[in-house]
């Protein structure tokens, strides 16, 4: 009798934790849930096949040593990571350019570091976050939820009073998602165009009419970090559709 007893009490802790959190795609109007869902409809499709000439072109292509891009399945998963300092997905790609196939840097938010990051992105639909841990990495997950519980800029607001205190509430008659980010990068119809998790998170800076901090900032890099394990656990379905 007490070990039945045992077990609902476990069933209702376990109940009364239940995750919570919703993707900023549940948030969306039907049709651009069903837009994101539709690959032959999806406004990145441009983006993706330019993402597939780049990965086979050249002599020093990513096909050349990675094969096909569905071997990368699980890799968009795992980041920001540690590797001789804190690299996002975008930075991994421009760390392969230059050091592997020997060519310049794109710029940030190029269209060719865009199609890329979106191609290696997607190979991992359906899999959950699992960012990964380290001392560096602890260290700067920590100055993450610093920053995203900061006030910030001439309107004196921080990222947790709108993704956590006011989510769910509308702002501009759109919904206030979580802020989770288990779909970028993402196509944003204000945008017409793919963008990164750094182009958000500027955006959100400018728009508190604060400094908005340099591309692969550390301040940027570590509220990614923050973000990811924020959302680990979450399917990814990358490239998103954003308003």
């Amino acid at each position: 009798m007490k070990a039945g007893l045992g077990l609902l009490l476990v069933g209702v802790a376990l109940v009364s934790v239940a995750d919570e959190r919703r993707s900023g795609r549940d948030t969306m109007t039907p049709a651009l849930r069903a837009l994101q869902a539709d690959d032959t409809q999806h406004p990145a499709q441009l983006a993706l096949a330019f993402g597939r000439e780049l990965w086979a072109g050249g002599p020093k292509s990513c096909a050349s040593c990675h094969g096909e891009p569905q071997t990368l399945r699980g890799a968009a998963t795992r980041y920001p990571a540690w590797d001789r300092g804190l690299l996002d997905l975008p930075g991994r790609i421009q760390r392969c350019r230059v050091q592997h196939q020997q060519q310049p840097a794109w710029a940030p938010e190029a269209e060719p570091l865009l199609a890329l990051t979106a191609l290696v992105a997607q190979q991992s639909r359906g899999l959950p976050l699992q960012p990964p841990r380290g001392p560096a990495l602890d260290a700067a997950a920590a100055q993450g939820q610093r920053l995203f519980k900061t006030r910030l800029g001439a309107l004196n607001l921080s990222c947790a009073q709108c993704h956590d205190e006011r989510a769910g509430l509308r702002l501009g008659g759109s919904l206030i998602p979580q802020g989770h980010v288990d779909d970028y990068p993402v196509y944003r119809l204000e945008w017409q165009s793919l963008g990164s998790l750094q182009r958000r998170l500027r955006g959100c800076l400018n728009g508190v009419r604060a400094t908005v901090w340099d591309w692969d900032s550390a301040e940027l890099l570590a509220l990614e970090v923050y973000l990811a394990r924020r959302s680990a656990g979450l399917p990814m379905q990358p490239p998103g559709v954003r308003p």
